[in-house]
């Protein structure tokens, strides 16, 4: 199949055309560069199956393509609150633009939704079902109000236009290609690890997350998109639930730092907890996660120990 990838040159992006490519796909790799990186697609630009287009989603585009991944829009806060009238564009529009392209040319189109829909919840853990509890005129809006109304673009476009849709709800991922600037709790750990700094914790600690690594988050992707029963939302993370004081004291452990632990101000909006509902995924797409947290971190250090060298 011919395949777009809208913010292909991101961390999650680039990891979808190496696996879309290795099953024999043409990839067009769409990113305006903002967060991604030629860096993240550079062992792919001699593929003769692969093309870059420099694109920002937000402006039309009229291509001939089989699917279309649409994992366009800066995901950490860092990047999404540095312009915030540009984030919520890009998840409208780029959806809007997308779906109008799937329509024209009767695409089967995937969202790159979020847990973020689920704001700091009030039911744990969040299953599909959960409508969510999200503050829709903070900081963090822009990105978590924007990927709730890319939903409902999907879903109408779906009931209205007979448009053929997937939706995943990632969960919070990490692995090899992140940025070492883009403020994730797991990147941010290791980079401070690495260069010997104090590991900066937001609260105290107790607030959780779950990782899942990335190679387990793509082929849910491709397992949601290779069947034709379920429309989605699906929620896609591992329900491995760690406080940030454990991955604190893992990342310590695996890097043999000696890094300190100092503690800072909890940002506005921090969901304080956070953990996927996966039995949709389990039943349904026969999914859920492999890699272990240790052997998922072991690999991203050597990432970032390799970037942070070069």
């Amino acid at each position: 199949m011919r395949i777009l990838i809208t913010g292909g040159a991101g961390f999650l992006g680039s990891h979808l055309a190496d696996r879309l490519l290795e099953d024999g796909n043409e990839i067009i790799c769409m990113d305006n560069l903002f967060t991604g990186s030629k860096r993240n697609i550079a062992h792919l630009v001699q593929n003769p199956n692969f093309e870059f287009l420099r694109h920002d989603v937000i402006d039309p585009f009229k291509l001939e393509v089989d699917q279309i991944y649409n994992l366009a829009c800066p995901a950490s806060p860092v990047h999404y609150q540095y312009n915030a009238i540009k984030t919520i564009k890009t998840s409208v529009m780029g959806a809007i633009n997308c779906l109008g392209l799937a329509k024209r040319v009767n695409a089967r189109v995937f969202q790159a939704s979020t847990s973020e829909v689920y704001g700091d919840p009030e039911v744990h853990p969040q299953p599909e079902s959960y409508w969510g509890s999200v503050n829709p005129i903070g900081i963090r809006s822009c990105y978590d109000e924007g990927k709730r109304c890319a939903e409902t673009l999907f879903f109408d476009y779906h009931r209205q236009n007979g448009v053929d849709i997937r939706i995943v709800r990632i969960f919070n991922t990490y692995g090899p290609r992140m940025s070492p600037q883009d403020g994730r709790v797991v990147s941010n750990f290791i980079v401070q690890a690495l260069r010997g700094e104090d590991i900066t914790i937001f609260g105290d600690g107790s607030q959780t997350r779950s990782f899942c690594y990335y190679s387990d988050l793509i082929d849910g992707f491709v397992r949601l998109m290779e069947q034709d029963k379920l429309e989605g939302p699906v929620n896609i993370g591992n329900p491995g639930e760690f406080t940030m004081l454990e991955l604190a004291e893992k990342v310590i452990h695996l890097t043999g730092t000696q890094s300190r632990i100092v503690y800072e101000a909890l940002p506005e909006d921090d969901p304080k907890q956070r953990q996927p509902d996966i039995e949709l995924a389990r039943t349904e797409l026969g999914w859920e996660p492999r890699v272990s947290l240790d052997e998922g971190l072991v690999e991203t250090i050597d990432y970032f120990r390799s970037y942070l060298d070069s």
